[in-house]
């Protein structure tokens, strides 16, 4: 266990003027000092084992030392509206090794991981990444979780970490998607809209959180990832309350996962670049507002495949945590998780290893820990 266990949050982010808000393309602390986010996504809390993954064999607190030791800053936590129900049962976590967590809610056990990360000197951002654990979403509500839910959880749990400063943000919604438009007025539909009453709600509850916003799937017929295509803020940007706490996101993967178009272009991967500037980056190169790539990983991080042909996922990879560095993107990396079908994680199947080419790659652009001076 690190020294930092016995710490108060608010002694560890002492490097950092808390709170945080925006500069421009920026995310700035309270002295004016660019905060980037190099983290990681732990995912579980959205599953139906109503807790992080790995719990059933490691102990929470050896999880985090790990985690923080490879230097992540941050880590965005999936959670469920489903996790905050009664018949919500935590499970898949072994008690032995876990004893604090014995007995304990979901929400409980949340507290206790979100306790845990900050207290190593990480921030958090909590993402609602499902309305229930079957699974994600096209729209922020559905049949099951109403808008009025959607909001009023987020409200708890921005009365709730008020006063833990290192709970930074709230990822308003995971990967919009589908019927989900952008700035076209349709109350059913318009995700922009949406986005500014769950934020200003939000903010009128804990006025120190960033709000983070994705993008869509597609705009005026131009179809990108799930949470990807943030084309529509350039003329229909996100209105808050607090203009200075919007922070956009998106998501990319890789051919693995789906074989898009630009993958077999003749100029990839210098065809990227320009995709990338499309979709989001412009909001930077522009001053607008600052990104965060919320998701985006892979198994493989290499140049070419076993049998010496070109690797486009490990290229791909390559290639765009080059771009967010060049361009001073945030990025919490999908994810500690081993159990990700599409795209592994850090971790190696066993729970324990790091998949030391991956952590290499990620840690060619990595921010100083919170705790941590630079």
């Amino acid at each position: 266990m690190n020294s930092a266990d016995n710490t108060e949050p608010q002694a560890v982010g002492r490097q950092l003027k808390l709170p945080l808000h925006t500069d421009g393309n920026r995310i700035v602390d309270a002295a004016g000092k660019t905060v980037t986010f190099t983290g990681v996504n732990w995912f579980g809390l959205e599953t139906n084992t109503f807790a992080p993954h790995g719990l059933w064999s490691r102990s929470l607190d050896e999880m985090l030392d790990q985690m923080a030791a490879q230097g992540f800053n941050s880590v965005r936590l999936p959670f469920s509206n489903e996790l905050f129900d009664a018949t919500a049962k935590p499970n898949g976590v072994d008690y032995k090794l876990n004893p604090t967590l014995q007995g304990l809610t979901g929400p409980q056990i949340m507290d206790k991981v979100v306790e845990g990360i900050t207290k190593r000197g990480m921030m958090v951002i909590l993402d609602r990444h499902r309305p229930t654990s079957q699974g994600q979403s096209n729209l922020w509500y559905t049949d099951k979780v109403s808008e009025e839910r959607w909001i009023s959880d987020w409200v708890k749990l921005a009365k709730q970490y008020r006063d833990n400063p290192l709970v930074v943000g709230a990822d308003l919604h995971n990967e919009p998607h589908g019927e989900a438009t952008w700035g076209t007025g349709g109350e059913k539909t318009d995700w922009r809209a949406a986005a500014e009453r769950a934020g200003n709600a939000v903010l009128k509850e804990n006025p120190n959180w960033l709000i983070v916003v994705e993008g869509i799937e597609s705009y005026d017929g131009d179809g990108y990832w799930w949470g990807g295509n943030l084309q529509g803020a350039a003329k229909d940007p996100v209105r808050l309350s607090d203009p200075k706490k919007l922070v956009y996101s998106a998501h990319d993967y890789s051919p693995k996962v789906w074989s898009q178009q630009w993958f077999t272009d003749k100029n990839f991967p210098n065809n990227m670049p320009a995709l990338w500037d499309k979709q989001f980056g412009y909001l930077v190169k522009n001053n607008v507002a600052p990104v965060l790539m919320g998701e985006f990983g892979g198994r493989s991080v290499a140049e070419t495949d076993a049998k010496g042909e070109k690797d486009l996922e490990g290229i791909w990879q390559r290639h765009l945590i080059a771009y967010l560095k060049d361009n001073g993107l945030s990025y919490t990396y999908w994810s500690w998780n081993p159990n990700s079908g599409d795209t592994g994680g850090v971790l190696k199947d066993d729970w324990k290893t790091i998949d030391q080419a991956k952590m290499d790659l990620l840690k060619s652009y990595q921010s100083v820990p919170a705790g941590k001076k630079p």
